[in-house]
């Protein structure tokens, strides 16, 4: 194992390449968080209404019902979302981890295999993340209602 300065600095610039992807990866985390934390409180606010019996025009409180379910299906959507996303995070810091051990000799078994397979899956969670966010987002404009002629608190 050869500990030189250029080794060792050289080890760290590889091992470091896939930690900007962990960037991207918190990024999404925090705007699927804070989407689904919209639609948690959005969904509290109709339930509060609807068991408080402050709606008394059926109409209303259909509308109100169907907004709470599309509210709940969002928020699966997010769950599901920060599932994958979460998944690519470890998967791209053991991409790290096993770029670094390799590389500075700590394991001895051919890395090729290992690495691709870790750093492939966790572009394909981090993918796979941000196909359901766009479900979620397009979902959340189609179900905003725009169309509604009755107007809800």
């Amino acid at each position: 194992m050869d500990n030189s300065i250029d080794v060792i600095t050289n080890n760290i610039q590889l091992a470091l390449a896939p930690v900007f992807l962990l960037t991207a990866v918190a990024t999404l985390f925090n705007a699927i968080s804070t989407r689904l934390g919209r639609t948690v409180d959005r969904m509290r606010a109709i339930h509060k209404e609807l068991q408080d019996g402050h709606v008394i025009d059926h109409q209303i409180h259909q509308l109100m019902r169907k907004e709470a379910d599309e509210s709940k299906f969002r928020g699966r959507l997010c769950t599901m979302a920060i599932f994958f996303d979460v998944l690519s995070g470890v998967l791209i810091s053991l991409t790290v981890l096993e770029l670094f051990l390799f590389q500075a000799g700590a394991l001895n078994t051919p890395k090729t295999g290992y690495v691709m397979w870790s750093f492939v899956l966790g572009m394909v969670s981090f993918m796979i993340s941000m196909v359901i966010m766009l479900g979620e987002v397009v979902y959340g404009y189609l179900s905003a209602g725009w169309d509604n002629r009755v107007i809800h608190k």
